[in-house]
This record gives structure tokens, sequence and C-alpha cells, in this order.
């Protein structure tokens, strides 16, 4: 698997090269086009789940304890693995659906179609997992009962946003707007102050000093990251790409490889100052992550919601609202329930999306021609 996932990191970050070299100042626009800020928001809520407020300090104790790590501080791995470079997974699929899709139709034929929308459930609902199986650290002795009951009302809550979009826009820029507020407030109650912040800071160099290590898998659970990367970046792309208001190809990989970097690079630092100083959080502080993870989670889960109903069908118009809500609850928590008591691994809905991508690549190469007189 290691391989597979190595050499599909090569070709798509040198497609994503070529292509903003060859297309640099094409202007990419998608139907449903929105502000940049907005755009921005859109992209860092949906491209991001609750992961981003849960992993890091648990992170923080793997990279410092095990030699495979010994490269890097512990903030410059975790921003390695969630920050900057990962982010052009994005550009490729975002530019695939503003500019190819259209001309080709690949996402339609029946077999590519099925396969998409089966990844976009399974990487949904492995986002409720996660908020499941992190839920006790933070919530210490919260029992069973309410954790599941808990995770099944915040999956409920986000397939009722889902039915509006403009529900969707709504909780992107007020999730935004409330990750920064944490920042600060988790800033001031740690008593770092500016320098101690700005020292944390200092030790992201130690990313774009080791950036080469980091294109391919560390160890295992590097890949496991990559893998999740992998899942999550077609089913982005083909929703965010709609919403792109015309910026062109470079300006789009800057934006996607810096404005998303620049929250969690300043979240993290917060967060390791924490780590060095062997400070909790616990308290005001811990519920007020658990809030904002749930709106994380409820971001995800509504516009992947919105993306995969649309493309097979079950959408209200078909439903109805009572039964496009129950339907879509039922499908999204029972798969919440595979990922806890099942083998099945988020790694591999990142393997089955590769396939898509060496499908997508084999297609576009036979149908270069009407790519090409489309243009």
């Amino acid at each position: 698997m290691t391989l597979i996932l190595s050499t599909a990191i090569l070709v798509t970050t040198l497609t994503s090269l070529v292509l903003v070299i060859r297309f640099r100042n094409t202007r990419i626009e998608g139907s449903v086009p929105v502000p940049v800020v907005t755009f921005l928001a859109i992209l860092f809520t949906s491209g991001l789940d609750v992961g981003l407020i849960m992993f890091p300090m648990v992170d923080f104790q793997t990279f410092a304890s095990e030699p495979d790590y010994a490269f890097a501080n512990p903030l410059a791995l975790e921003f390695g693995f969630w920050g900057f470079l990962v982010w052009g997974f994005y550009f490729l699929t975002t530019f695939y659906f503003c500019i190819v899709e259209p001309r080709l139709g690949l996402f339609e034929i029946p077999a590519i179609k099925f396969i998409n929308n089966l990844t976009i459930i399974g990487t949904c609902a492995f986002t409720g997992y996660l908020f499941l199986h992190y839920l006790p650290d933070y919530i210490s002795g919260i029992p069973d009962p309410l954790r599941y009951g808990g995770v099944a009302l915040v999956v409920l809550v986000a397939v009722v946003s889902s039915t509006h979009l403009r529900f969707v826009k709504a909780l992107s820029l007020g999730s935004t707007a409330l990750f920064f507020l944490l920042i600060l407030g988790a800033f001031l109650a740690s008593g770092v102050g500016l320098s101690g912040l700005g020292g944390s800071l200092a030790e992201l160099s130690g990313y774009f000093g080791q950036l080469h290590r980091f294109v391919l898998p560390i160890n295992d659970y590097h890949a496991f990251y990559l893998f999740w990367w992998f899942a999550w970046s077609i089913m982005i792309g083909q929703f965010v790409s709609r919403f792109v208001g015309g910026l062109t190809a470079w300006q789009l990989l800057l934006a996607l490889l810096v404005v998303p970097s620049l929250p969690i690079a300043l979240w993290f630092a917060v967060l390791y100052g924490y780590f060095t100083g062997g400070l909790d959080v616990t308290g005001a502080l811990g519920w007020a992550m658990i809030a904002v993870g749930v709106l994380f989670v409820v971001n995800s889960l509504d516009s992947l919601t919105r993306l995969y109903t649309q493309n097979i069908g079950l959408t209200i118009e078909r439903l109805g609202t009572p039964g496009y809500v129950a339907v879509n609850w039922t499908i999204l928590f029972a798969l919440v329930l595979a990922f806890q008591f099942t083998p099945f691994k988020i790694e591999w809905v990142g393997l089955v999306v590769i396939g898509l991508y060496a499908a997508v690549y084999a297609l576009v190469f036979l149908r270069r021609d009407r790519l090409a007189a489309s243009s």
C-alpha cells in the first residue's frame, strides 16, 4: 500500500505543477461563484474536520517520543501533517472539476459515479467516527449512551443543515469566526504571552527546512494521514469547485497552500505552548474545543451530504424533507458505527480514491482529442 500511495503522491504533485505552469493565467470559475472570503471559509471548514481540534495534543506526545520523528520538532511535524503542501491535493481536484469535468463528464460514467459516492459517504462517516472516538479524551468519564447519543445528534444536525445551501454558507463563515475566537481564547488562557507564541511560531521553520521529508510517507502513521487526505481530495474538489469566483490557476494554488495554513499554524502554535508548558486543555477550554469541534463536524458532514445526495438522487425533491433526513441520517450513523465496531479503515477509502484517480487519468488520456477540441 505504501508503494501505491507514494506513486500516487508523486504523480498528482507533478500534475499540479504542470497545470499551474501551463494554465497559470487561466481563470477558474465555478457554477455558483462566491466572494473570495466566502470561498476560503467554505474550503477551510469543508476541507477539515474535528481532527484539527482533537489530534494535536495527542500527536505532540507521539512526535516527541518516537525516533521516526527526530528530524523535526513536534510542532513542525504536526503542521506538516495538516498544513501547506497537503492542500495541494485540493488544487488538482478543484481545477479538474472546474475545467475538465464539464467537458468530459467522466464522473457521470455510472461506475465512476457509484464508486465516488461510496467514498464520499464513507469519508463523511469517518468524520463522525473521529468525534465519537476522541470525545472521552475531552469529557472524562462520559458514559457510552451519552457519547453515542451526542454523535447521533450531531449527525442529525448536519443532515438537517445540508437541506439548504444557505445553511452551509452561514455555518462555514460562522465556524471560521468561532475558530479564530477559540485560538484567541486559548492563547489568552495559556499565559505564554506574545513572546512565547512567537517562539512557538519560529519552530515552524523546522517544517519548511525539512519540506522534502513530508512529501512521501514517513511511516505508517503518516501514511494514514496521507490516505486520509486522498480520501477527502476528490469530494472536496467536487464540492468547492462550484464556489470558485474567477481566480487564476496560480492564484488558486497559492490561496490553497497559504490561506488555510495560516490559522492552522496559529492554532497549533498556541496548543504547542500548552504542550511544552505542561498545561491542561480541560475545563472551559476543553468545552470550547468540543463546541468548535462539533461545528467542524457539522460543516464537513453537511457540505458532503449535500454533494452525495445530489449525485445519487437522494434529494429533498425526491424524498421530501422528513424522508431525506431519515435516510441520510441512517446511512451516515450506521457507517460511523461500522468504523467503530468493524475493521473498516479510512486507508481503504483512500486506496479506492487513488484507484479513481488512476481511472480518470486513463480516461483523460484516451479522450484527450475531445478535451482539446472543446478548449
